[in-house]
């Protein structure tokens, strides 16, 4: 198959930037201060966007717009370090010719600090697509289908990489070939919801990919 005719999609925190521990952090703390009384509410959110977690957790409009502002504040102090491993992927990618999409449930603000903290980040990449594009965010797949058609390449023919429970639904669901980074969760935790489970990209390469 012509590598143009195949398709990655990244997820963004916990699979390219080393990031999911820091918000982890974070929304223990906003759960500190405004309980949800859910068990486990910082993994049980990952994957989602903003505008669900506000939804389904945070039903008072005033603590919705505390929530907001420290998030914000919070996003634009953060330092984004890529994954070690992680450049040299998608730079193995970029050389064999294969399109490439970022599928974050990230809204746009957050990364125009990831863009300003990396200047190159956008030209590693052919598409990206954030919160704010999805009517649906993950565990619903609607957000990798956009980035399969963003690239122009049958979802079929694409690779999902991804480290939470939602996103890896998300992907499944789409019809995708997924890829679990065990950066977040353990493996155990993520065995039989993905083709392939991984500890990071060191050594990785496009043959194991392909054989999926």
């Amino acid at each position: 198959m012509n590598n143009r005719n195949i398709g990655v999609l990244f997820d963004l925190d916990g699979v390219i930037l080393d990031s999911e521990g820091t918000y982890t952090r974070f929304w223990e703390e906003i759960d500190r201060l405004y309980p949800t009384h859910v068990d486990g509410f910082a993994q049980v959110i990952k994957g989602s966007n903003l505008h669900k977690i506000l939804h389904d957790y945070f039903p008072n409009d005033e603590i919705r717009g505390r929530v907001t502002q420290l998030l914000d504040s919070f996003q634009e102090q953060m330092r984004y370090a890529f994954f070690p491993h992680a450049l040299a992927w998608i730079e193995q990618l970029r050389e064999a010719g294969v399109p490439m999409c970022v599928v974050t449930s990230s809204d746009k603000r957050k990364m125009n600090a990831v863009y300003a903290q990396h200047p190159h980040f956008k030209g590693l990449f052919n598409d990206v697509v954030v919160g704010e594009m999805v009517k649906n965010p993950k565990p619903d797949p609607e957000c990798f289908l956009l980035g399969a058609q963003l690239l122009g390449v049958d979802i079929k023919n694409c690779y999902v990489f991804e480290d939470s429970l939602n996103g890896l639904q998300a992907g499944k669901e789409s019809g995708a070939k997924v890829i679990a980074l065990a950066t977040t969760l353990p493996q155990v935790t993520l065995e039989g919801k993905a083709d392939l489970i991984i500890n990071n990209f060191n050594g990785f390469d496009l043959k194991t990919m392909l054989a999926l």
